[in-house]
């Protein structure tokens, strides 16, 4: 059975090298999907991009996809696990797209995320804990990327977050917003009821 894995965190937390364990244990040919387009005259970028390279399994296929994400994933195959690095290099490469465009991108990866057959583990960025951006660019990113992820770890199983080197695996230790927000509404539900009658005794 396929599995779509989820694993969030801040910056330097682990996340990708938790992401790279995953894939590696998955026991199939692993397929690293990255999204960040090189850019020459970045020397930093360049040594970020080269100390993934370096730790990587050498084994391992690398395909550079900037924005074609999911024709990407949905051709994938059975006997693959995927390991796309990262969402948010994603979503920032598609950041020009108006609105409605996006939303169709949006739309498009979580389809092919439901439909491939390759176990798909993807690495995004945490990027909202912090202070409101004061530039209107850097909203739309953090407001873009903050809903994606959202939507991926509704279907997602199991979702991690990696958060100062520690591994927490939220599939056990919480709940899916959506179904939280059923319990309470069953639980208020409850007690409304409990008070209509108390109210009919008295």
């Amino acid at each position: 059975m396929k599995q779509i894995i989820l694993v969030t965190g801040a910056a330097r937390s682990g996340k990708s090298e938790w992401a790279e364990i995953l894939a590696g244990d998955s026991g199939k040919k692993v397929v690293y999907v990255a999204t960040a387009q090189v850019d020459e005259t970045d020397l930093e970028w360049q040594e970020r991009i080269a100390k993934h390279r370096r730790r990587r399994d050498p084994s391992w296929q690398t395909l550079t996809v900037p924005t074609a994400l999911p024709t990407t994933i949905e051709a994938s195959l059975t006997h693959t696990c995927l390991l796309v690095d990262s969402l948010g290099s994603w979503v920032a490469n598609l950041l020009s797209l108006e609105e409605n465009s996006w939303q169709e991108r949006e739309d498009q990866l979580l389809a092919s995320l439901q439909t491939a057959g390759a176990d798909i583990i993807v690495v995004a960025e945490e990027t909202g804990w912090g202070v409101v951006p004061a530039y209107a660019s850097g909203r739309k990113f953090r407001d873009r990327l903050g809903a994606i992820i959202r939507r991926i770890g509704a279907v997602a199983n199991p979702v991690y977050l990696v958060a100062g080197g520690h591994v927490l695996n939220l599939s056990l230790l919480g709940k899916p917003l959506n179904q939280s927000t059923k319990n309470k509404q069953q639980s208020l539900d409850i007690m409304n009821t409990m008070i209509e009658n108390s109210s009919q005794n008295s």
